[in-house]
């Protein structure tokens, strides 16, 4: 009897209406088994449930997100570099330069972009006089947030790196007009992606009238932009230069100077491109320093900005081409003009939707 007794009393804590407890203490260690083990099994059904939550969360992680390309019309690209090229060699103070700057404002008016033409005058190394022509269209001019996209549309007037007529300009197929030109189409997609971010496209004169082992004396458009602004207290969230951007079997790695002022804007864009499979052409790969338009814009400028450039690491140097006569339309692919522009559009659609 008292362990009976002290059955019921046992009974008695456990949740089991009293008139269940009147039942033969048998029934009663039953129904108290049965309890437990309903417990047990409503305990593993939570757990499996928390568990399937924590693998399936309700949020996309970044490196999963699929970006569709972009649309992008390599023809039409290819169309701007010839254009840029049959004007002849763009050296400042030629003819063929003064006649390219009025086609790019013309241009970029065409998309409806509101266009500013900053002139003034500069000194070269070798104490030569130019009145430059920084050409800037702007996307959206009345919007805050901001993305500044570049570009040089001058050609290096000598042709140091050739064996042959050293000092004589060159026709910058790659080296000038395919920046352009991707820029020039990036341009026109925007007014048909409509993307919610404001974007500023800058074509820089005088980029490449400089002197080798003299950083200073390169760039002297941007250079003079950064001491002139087109607008008061200009402040893009950040830039992206391209230079050389449509030579065939291109290497984009991560560029030095980028890397030291702006990596994290360097990785979003290479990411991006891995997302949309460029992998292969925009490798994860940082080299050593440049001077560009960049370094003055993150040095004097204080914005983040970085260069898609075509660099080879393992012969540490540019293109075959670079600087010679031989930067012509010859050395000029389609394929690579599309891609660079796939992902400069995609960056912007990303960042600021369509």
């Amino acid at each position: 009897m008292k362990r009976m007794e002290k059955l019921r009393g046992v009974l008695n804590n456990i949740f089991i209406p009293k008139l269940l407890r009147k039942l033969h203490p048998a029934w009663l260690v039953l129904l108290v088994i049965l309890k437990i083990i309903s417990v047990i099994v409503f305990t593993f059904l939570i757990a499996c449930n928390n568990n399937q939550n924590t693998d399936k969360p309700t949020t996309v992680a970044p490196k999963d997100i699929v970006i569709t390309p972009p649309s992008f019309d390599a023809d039409s690209a290819y169309s701007f570099v010839k254009t840029q090229v049959d004007f002849g060699p763009r050296a400042p103070g030629s003819k063929a330069h003064e006649k390219c700057a009025e086609y790019l404002t013309n241009k970029l008016k065409s998309y409806n972009l509101q266009v500013v033409v900053q002139h003034g005058m500069v000194t070269t190394y070798d104490t030569k006089q130019f009145n430059i022509s920084n050409i800037i269209g702007s996307y959206k001019p009345e919007l805050k947030n901001r993305i500044l996209l570049l570009t040089h549309w001058d050609s290096r007037p000598i042709a140091d790196m050739d064996s042959v007529d050293k000092d004589k300009p060159i026709d910058g197929a790659d080296d000038g007009g395919s920046g352009v030109a991707v820029l020039l189409e990036v341009a026109r997609q925007l007014n048909i992606a409509k993307p919610s971010y404001g974007v500023d496209i800058f074509f820089s004169d005088l980029e490449d009238d400089g002197e080798n082992n003299n950083n200073e004396s390169w760039c002297l458009g941007t250079q003079y932009w950064i001491k002139h602004p087109h607008v008061q207290n200009y402040n893009p969230a950040f830039g992206i230069l391209l230079d050389m951007v449509g030579g065939k079997n291109p290497i984009f790695p991560m560029e030095g100077t980028g890397m030291h002022y702006a990596p994290s804007f360097i990785q979003k864009v290479w990411d991006v491109a891995g997302k949309l499979g460029f992998s292969e052409y925009f490798i994860d790969t940082q080299t050593g320093t440049t001077i560009d338009d960049h370094f003055f814009i993150n040095r004097d400028g204080h914005i983040p900005c970085i260069d898609i450039v075509h660099y080879e690491p393992e012969k540490r140097d540019y293109p075959y081409y670079h600087h010679k006569h031989s930067d012509n339309m010859s050395v000029i692919d389609k394929n690579t003009l599309k891609m660079v522009g796939q992902v400069v559009l995609a960056v912007i659609l990303n960042e600021g939707g369509a």
